[in-house]
């Protein structure tokens, strides 16, 4: 608003120095009655002011009636920042040392083959197949004097044989046939939980690189592999599986209602021929080991001879086996004759007998047929079973 506080008249000649300055709120206002011009000046500057203090209520009405409005969103568009929004967001970069250690001593060979083996279980294929290499080099310098016993190296190492990586897998094989042979026996029975699985794996290179770790345990500990529980019978059911061959077992469940398997050889030189040619042989040299007693026929040669004049004497003496009356049944049958332990060849004969003979040798004939390096594997397959069964070999139609 504005408010005059003196009008001054002034002469027409000089207006100028009769004006007076007449305060308001913002600003002065020079005020003359003489002349027209002044007068025209004065109500347009009256005009000006009055505009302006109107104009700046209603800018003040405006924004306070904003400050009570809701807003309003519109579809597909996101929901507008609060005035007092404050971005939390934040990046991280890490920075990775290859040796992290401080100290100024460097760490000794046993600290650096713990640290090696626990990088066994890494995430990376190139830390863990750098990591099983180290063991190896380690091993085969110090093989009598390992860091850590052979007892707490195989349970670490244990489960990469079902490892994804190609190269992760080829390496443990070399680590293990590195190891004592000596200290192997006694952890048969697990390495040998992890073979089946691979020997059951869908992925054909898993499948035959459990074969090698198979082949390795049973130059090492052939007689301790058949020997143990579930070494037999659940090893036998595995190839079985892989070649495509029923057991009676098998046969007897399904009845007339099915057909025995058509097996593929594939072509000669490709990778499933190759894959079925290892899978014999290794089948071959687990049939030798089982129907082989630990106690060969040259040492008990000596032991006869030093008895003479007396003969057979071998059937007066007590048996050195366990249980060696198990073929009369004389306690009933076994819960679980899979996973059962067969110390003897004997034994190991006549569950063979009954599970497997007609399923191998007609997987014999079949493979036969085929000629080339499969009809040559599967000859050598033939033999052991004919020199090893001797008695209970039976003629399959």
């Amino acid at each position: 608003m504005i408010r005059l506080i003196r009008w001054i008249r002034c002469d027409k000649a000089t207006p100028q120095k009769a004006a007076t300055k007449v305060e308001t709120g913002e600003f002065f206002l020079v005020v003359g009655r003489a002349s027209p011009w002044w007068h025209g000046s004065t109500r347009h500057r009256l005009k000006e002011s009055k505009q302006t203090t109107m104009g700046s209520s209603a800018k003040k009405k405006r924004e306070k009636k904003q400050d009570f409005q809701k807003t309003k969103l519109k579809v597909g568009k996101t929901k507008a920042k609060a005035a007092n929004f404050t971005d939390t967001s934040f990046k991280a970069k890490s920075i990775v040392l290859n040796q992290q250690s401080l100290t100024a001593a460097a760490p000794s060979i046993d600290q650096q083959f713990t640290h090696q083996l626990s990088l066994c279980s890494s995430k990376t294929d190139s830390q863990r197949r750098d990591a099983i290499n180290y063991l190896t080099n380690t091993v085969a310098e110090r093989p009598n004097n390992l860091p850590l016993p052979v007892a707490t190296i195989l349970p670490k190492i244990q489960p990469l044989i079902l490892d994804a990586s190609n190269s992760v897998r080829a390496a443990l094989t070399k680590l293990l046939r590195a190891l004592p042979p000596a200290h192997i026996a006694t952890h048969v029975d697990h390495i040998l939980l992890y073979v089946r699985a691979g020997m059951t794996h869908l992925a054909a290179e898993i499948r035959a690189s459990s074969l090698d770790v198979l082949e390795w345990l049973l130059q090492t500990a052939g007689q301790e592999l058949v020997s143990c529980a579930g070494g037999w019978l659940k090893t036998l059911q595995c190839f079985l599986t892989l070649l495509g061959w029923q057991s009676s077992k098998q046969e007897q469940a399904a009845g007339n209602w099915s057909s025995e398997r058509a097996v593929s050889f594939g072509k000669p030189g490709s990778a499933a021929s190759k894959l079925l040619i290892k899978q014999l042989n290794v089948l071959t040299m687990f049939l030798r080991a089982g129907f082989t007693d630990a106690t060969s026929a040259e040492d008990a040669g000596p032991a006869n001879a030093s008895c003479f004049p007396l003969c057979s004497t071998e059937h007066q003496v007590l048996y050195a086996r366990s249980n060696p009356f198990r073929g009369l049944n004389l306690f009933g049958a076994p819960k679980d004759a899979e996973n059962a332990m067969y110390d003897d060849a004997e034994a190991r004969k006549r569950s063979f007998d009954d599970v497997a003979v007609r399923a191998v040798a007609r997987g014999i004939q079949a493979a036969k047929k085929e000629g080339g390096e499969i009809g040559r594997a599967a000859s050598g397959l033939e033999k052991a079973l004919v020199d090893g069964m001797g008695e209970f070999h039976r003629d399959v139609e």
